[in-house]
């Protein structure tokens, strides 16, 4: 959403009639090494807009790494020397929106067909409204593996929600195979 823009009244209507849930479990974020596991930032990523800390994370380990592979694999060369970590985070949310699969979000006006794409507008309102009504996180399905992500809105979570489990080092030729 660029600044100065109105929010959609309609997906805000319909965002605020929904029931956010409460989720405590762990998620799993893919990262090179050497970043904080537990720190957002404005990603401008699927569901943000960039104007406001998230963090990104999934239900199944393998679709963090899948995630962060797809993202490394569009770089005109995959890096080689770079160590990358698989993290477990312990969460526990209190209002988080949670869509099982692309059928739910079709109302908000998410085009399932162009859901593995990276043409985001839609999807970044909709978490720009879900974080402007106060929610603490949106679950929603991958677009790069057969699970489901959480993205938290770090400004709306509580300030001991997130936990560092464990963090094991990737190995990329493993994840290929």
């Amino acid at each position: 959403m660029s600044p100065g823009r109105a929010r959609d009244h309609e997906l805000l209507d319909a965002l605020e009639s929904m029931e956010g849930v409460a989720i405590e479990q762990s998620v799993w974020r893919a990262l090179r090494a050497g970043r904080d596991a537990l720190s957002g930032r404005p990603s401008g990523g699927r569901w943000d807009p960039g104007t406001f800390d998230v963090i990104y994370f999934s239900l199944d380990p393998l679709g963090a790494r899948a995630e962060l592979y797809f993202h490394l694999s569009r770089q005109p060369v995959f890096p080689s020397r770079a160590e990358f970590v698989l993290h477990e985070v312990a969460v526990e949310t209190r209002r988080t929106l949670r869509f099982a699969d692309l059928t739910e979000l079709a109302p908000l006006g998410v085009n399932p067909e162009e859901y593995p794409g990276i043409l985001y507008p839609r999807t970044q309102e909709i978490g720009d409204a879900a974080a402007f009504l106060g929610f603490d996180g949106f679950i929603a399905p991958s677009a790069r593996w057969d699970c489901l992500n959480l993205v938290v809105f770090t400004g709306n979570l509580a300030s001991d929600a997130l936990e560092l489990v464990s963090s094991v080092p990737i190995d990329w030729s493993e994840h290929r195979r």
